[in-house]
């Protein structure tokens, strides 16, 4: 009984990998099957011989691993914290790239508005300690036009 069982299984397992054909149809087409119409010249195909191998695209998405011998694997989250962590100091960088950059250009436009006025001839106040109106002396404007100019350069470049 378990002889006649055997053999059963084994008929219809060698009718699962029955042979597979391909040949083109009267249309011009490319067509597959396990038995080809009669007329027509078809090829027989080999069976797979081993495990179905990984799809290309499947290879291609995989990350290149770095072939060093105490480099971890990160599992996904890992991965994807350390991204976001990336990104994160890659913003605040920006962040204070583009702070830096504004405080400059203000920076510029007030070293640039004072030597205006300075250049400008007007009379020039200030308040002493004592409360009392000061006015800026001819010297004194000349040197704060000194000072404004290398201020302008410095921070209008």
């Amino acid at each position: 009984m378990r002889t006649l069982f055997a053999l059963a299984a084994f008929a219809f397992t060698a009718a699962a990998y029955g042979q597979a054909y391909k040949w083109v149809d009267k249309d011009g087409k490319v067509r597959y099957g396990d038995v080809p119409p009669p007329g027509v010249q078809a090829q027989r195909l080999k069976a797979p011989s081993g495990p179905p191998a990984a799809p290309p695209a499947a290879a291609a998405a995989e990350p290149k691993k770095e072939n060093k011998p105490d480099a971890k694997e990160l599992t996904p989250e890992a991965a994807f914290r350390k991204r976001q962590r990336e990104r994160q100091e890659a913003d605040q960088k920006a962040e204070k790239e583009r702070a830096e950059a504004a405080m400059k250009q203000q920076n510029c436009a007030n070293a640039q508005t004072y030597l205006r006025t300075l250049q400008s001839g007007q009379r020039i106040t200030s308040t002493d300690a004592a409360g009392e109106r000061v006015y800026m002396e001819d010297d004194q404007r000349q040197r704060g036009i000194e000072q404004a100019q290398r201020s302008v350069s410095e921070w209008c470049k």
